[in-house]
């Protein structure tokens, strides 16, 4: 079955919807015909992705805090959702430095809270946890990581999300697989795409200092990073929901990540956003390398995304130069100021992706 058959008039629920990728994830299930709803906190950036897209005006959203178990479990209750994409989260590495608790609050007692209003609603037959593939113990090795790698993330944002994904196998075997519900974690890399607007991110960072007219600062050039368009990871959480759905043997962890070729160093992808922004923009620009010895961060990170091949069939479909012609396209789109030409460019960049 396809996504487009399978998705049509389902009921699913997302968690941190309103964020970038919470956006691209509601305008996918939108094309495929889901009954789509999101319950997430207030916009945090300014300028926003969810409100460019007036995503308020094409879906049911639910304001609240995913640390508020009483509220969420009224919102599953009203939507009844049969399917749940958990993706709200404190994502930031840098920020969990300075707000640990809150983010150990958000990303596990929010996941405990989750997968609470899933035991206690009947109508939920899959489920998918969005975490990261920052859960890994990282060892700088050469090898991607596997899914029975150790769990044991460095800083309090990925050992929080290392955390959600105990709290997930905990809630699998002490209730969800007795009731039926099928479940799966999916660990994805660094995603990029049109419409990020967060701080501490390269791309955004490299869209901001391009439209700026600005030299971009870059802190770990030499860092590696498994970088993938956000439809990369967004579908793939789509296809594990459905697949689940259909057959509960094939529940467990996935990670999602480009092929090998693909996981450049920082400083490899600004030279490329440079190349590319001078060819789509017409402006040059450069990037600096600034090291501001800020908290630890992984030099090294790789996947290796054998299972979900192996498993689903599944591989990425857009190398790093078609993402970064994506990204450029998207914002050159929006400095021209149209929101509903913005609009147009994420749906025709979904109609191709989904139909390759």
């Amino acid at each position: 079955m396809d996504l487009s058959s399978f998705y049509k008039n389902k009921k699913v629920l997302i968690t941190g919807h309103t964020g970038f990728k919470g956006s691209w994830m509601s305008l996918v299930l939108l094309h495929l015909g889901a009954k789509v709803s999101g319950y997430a906190l207030e916009l945090d950036t300014e300028p926003n992705l969810y409100e460019l897209c007036n995503l308020k005006n094409k879906m049911p959203s639910y304001i609240g805090d995913v640390r508020d178990l009483e509220h969420m479990q009224r919102v599953f209750d009203e939507v009844q959702p049969e399917i749940v994409i958990h993706m709200a989260a404190q994502p930031l590495v840098r920020e969990s430095y300075k707000r640990p608790v809150y983010t150990y609050e958000t990303n596990v007692m929010g996941t405990v809270n989750v997968l609470e209003c899933v035991r206690n609603t009947t109508s939920v037959k899959s489920v998918v946890n969005v975490t990261t593939d920052k859960v890994y113990k990282n060892i700088e090795q050469n090898i991607g990581y596997v899914e029975t790698d150790t769990l044991d993330g460095y800083d309090p944002y990925s050992n929080s999300k290392s955390c959600s994904e105990l709290v997930t196998s905990s809630y699998i075997n002490s209730f969800l697989k007795e009731q039926g519900v099928a479940v799966s974690t999916v660990r994805a890399g660094n995603v990029i795409g049109g419409g990020d607007f967060a701080a501490d991110r390269i791309i955004p960072d490299c869209v901001r200092a391009g439209m700026n007219g600005e030299d971009i600062i870059i802190r770990n050039p030499y860092s590696i990073r498994p970088f993938q368009h956000v439809l990369e990871p967004v579908v793939a959480y789509l296809m594990v929901a459905m697949e689940q759905w259909n057959d509960r043997d094939k529940c467990g962890s996935y990670n999602v990540g480009p092929a090998d070729e693909d996981c450049w160093t920082t400083g490899k992808l600004a030279d490329l956003f440079c190349k590319k922004w001078l060819d789509i923009i017409g402006h040059e620009i450069k990037w600096i390398n600034k090291h501001d010895g800020g908290p630890h961060e992984a030099g090294f990170l790789k996947l290796n995304c054998a299972k979900i091949h192996d498993t689903f069939g599944w591989s990425p479909k857009w190398d790093m130069f078609t993402n970064m012609e994506k990204i450029i396209q998207w914002t050159k789109i929006y400095m021209e100021g149209s929101k509903s030409e913005v609009l147009a460019c994420m749906n025709n960049q979904i109609d191709e992706y989904i139909s390759l």
